[in-house]
């Protein structure tokens, strides 16, 4: 039982690791040249080596005489940007080798394959027994790894809920869209995705030894559950949005209530004030006196007074 870690040339980045009969490549960032010497070395079809060099490839799988060929997207939360993005990872695999092409950033994946790497006990744990058992061992630990971005998420629900109903939040509305827009952007990976693990669930693949019901079913049945979790975060936060939306309309009315209650009431006063111009006040010596005056100030205070009562009466107060 063996293990290597050296490259098949110096200007390739292709690593490897062995243990009986197995054997798994593992490329980071693949260029034309990993895909050459591949080609050179197996027997894929030229179309899929073309696919391990896209970025935009459709989650799929492909079914050969000797061997699988599946494209896989995997989410990756951005922290600047505030929003989950999907990593591909391309799988051949056959009766005794798998190749995994990917970006590097998927850390599960790459820390399953230094462990393998490194450690006897782990090649023997992962590799020991099929090529499709190692698959299996992948999957589950990249499907695995999604869950603690849907707890991320559902505690940003909880924040800014929190939010909605608390007075003085500004910011509610942007961190409702930035949510919205994380979860659309989640559910888009994940639901292509968990069609790929039911047809690994469901086909009879002539590489695959172990069972497939037992072991991809146990995939589906995360991805499912994560696709689901995602359909309720996303009833939860149009719910949440018009909540938000009704929220701020009424503290929207009960601001512009108040405003019109003081420009009413002002309304008649100004009115009064003009019409009676500067002349009533006492203090000029060619003002009417104080009678005056002050019939001027009851006449002002009984309109306002009955402008209340009767917006009281209105129930507009």
């Amino acid at each position: 039982m063996s293990a290597s870690a050296t490259k098949k040339d110096k200007n390739l980045n292709i690593k490897t690791t062995t243990y009986g009969k197995l054997t798994w490549l593992n490329i980071e960032n693949p260029t034309a040249k990993e895909t050459e010497y591949l080609a050179k070395n197996y027997p894929f079809h030229s179309l899929d080596l073309d696919d391990c060099l896209s970025r935009i490839q459709r989650p799929k799988i492909d079914k050969y005489e000797t061997y699988l060929f599946t494209v896989l997207h995997f989410p990756l939360y951005n922290k600047e940007a505030r929003v989950t993005t999907a990593s591909q990872v391309s799988i051949f695999i056959g009766e005794d080798y798998l190749i995994t092409l990917h970006t590097g950033t998927l850390k599960p994946l790459a820390k399953l394959f230094v462990d393998c790497l490194n450690n006897e006990r782990s090649r023997k744990e992962y590799m020991g027994r099929s090529s499709s058992y190692l698959l299996y061992c992948i999957l589950d630990r990249l499907i695995n790894s999604c869950f603690p971005i849907l707890y991320k998420i559902s505690e940003n629900i909880e924040n800014v809920e929190d939010d909605i109903f608390a007075e003085g939040k500004r910011e509610t509305v942007r961190e409702l869209s930035i949510l919205r827009r994380d979860v659309i952007a989640f559910r888009r990976i994940i639901k292509p995705q968990t069609e790929v693990f039911e047809l690994l669930e469901s086909e009879d693949w002539p590489v695959i030894k172990v069972d497939p019901e037992v072991y991809f079913g146990d995939i589906a049945d995360h991805a499912r559950k994560i696709q689901d979790t995602l359909d309720d975060y996303k009833d939860v936060l149009e719910g949440l949005n018009d909540t938000n939306n009704t929220l701020y309309s009424f503290r929207t009315n009960q601001v512009i209530r108040v405003l019109t209650i003081i420009s009413t009431i002002m309304l008649p006063l100004a009115l009064i004030a003009g019409i009676s111009g500067m002349n009533i006040w006492p203090f000029t010596s060619d003002g009417p006196g104080w009678p005056t005056f002050v019939g001027v100030v009851v006449i002002m205070a009984a309109i306002t007074g009955g402008m209340l009562v009767l917006f009281r009466r209105k129930r507009w107060i």
